[in-house]
């Protein structure tokens, strides 16, 4: 099940008009400056002034509108999907599940074929960039089950950090759930970077599923179902330096 609309997001009123192409946002703030923008009929020169795309706005007595609306999509990704626009070798891929059309959507990152969990769509680079670029410092939380349990020297190793392949890979922190269940939290992806220190631990990854991004949790979307994220989700995501919980499912009694 999804939202029926995105939801409408406020934003500056100089990256509204450089996200519709009017130039550069130093040079949109000067425009505005200047006295040459007016927003649902009335004149603005305050560059902090914030609006949407159902504003109405102008340059020079021109509208000005964005090519497309900001898109921003939670998907629980199942198992077998890759996460790419095209590619002839992928038996399925995750587009195959997100249905928008005309808007053109890229993912914050990705999850290998064999990975599931929280995958984050959006035809907003700037978030996408954040959500990715280590600098950010947006934290990624994973549950990961391994086929037998990790030895603590070598876990100790991996919290450390090792070298495989030339690539320094350290997780911010890596918690024991159970003998064979961790949570990992990374603020960068590597490739394949948890099953490569699962490898090098002398373990196999089981299953390994994506429940955060900052502080936004995957929550009870199903698999293969997605939906549109709202303002507050959107800034849960971008949370610094805070990671979801795990919480374990509760036994059945019997």
């Amino acid at each position: 099940m999804k939202d029926e609309s995105p939801t409408v997001f406020p934003m500056r009123l100089q990256r509204f008009m450089s996200l519709a192409g009017v130039a550069s946002r130093r040079e949109c703030e000067t425009i505005i400056a200047d006295g040459r923008v007016a927003v649902n009929g009335r004149i603005v020169t305050a560059t902090g002034t914030k609006v949407t795309e159902d504003d109405r706005v102008a340059v020079d007595g021109k509208a000005v509108t964005m090519a497309a609306k900001r898109c921003y999509i939670m998907l629980n990704k199942p198992p077998g999907y890759t996460c790419t626009a095209s590619d002839p070798h992928a038996e399925h891929i995750v587009f195959e599940l997100v249905k928008t059309p005309g808007t053109r959507l890229f993912t914050a990152g990705r999850l290998d074929r064999d990975s599931e969990g929280l995958l984050i769509l959006s035809n907003d680079g700037d978030y996408v960039a954040k959500l990715t670029h280590p600098r950010y410092e947006i934290l990624k939380t994973y549950v990961v089950r391994t086929d037998r349990p990790i030895p603590a020297e070598k876990l100790e190793e991996l919290r450390r950090g090792i070298i495989d392949a030339g690539d320094r890979l350290r997780a911010r922190e890596i918690v024991r759930i159970s003998s064979e269940v961790f949570v990992f939290i990374l603020n960068e992806g590597k490739k394949r970077e948890i099953r490569r220190m699962i490898d090098y631990a002398g373990c196999r990854t089981v299953s390994l599923v994506r429940i955060g991004f900052g502080a936004l949790g995957l929550g009870r979307l199903e698999p293969g179902r997605w939906r549109y994220l709202n303002a507050a989700e959107v800034q849960q995501s971008l949370t610094v330096n805070q990671a979801v919980q795990f919480r374990p499912p509760r036994s059945r009694k019997k």
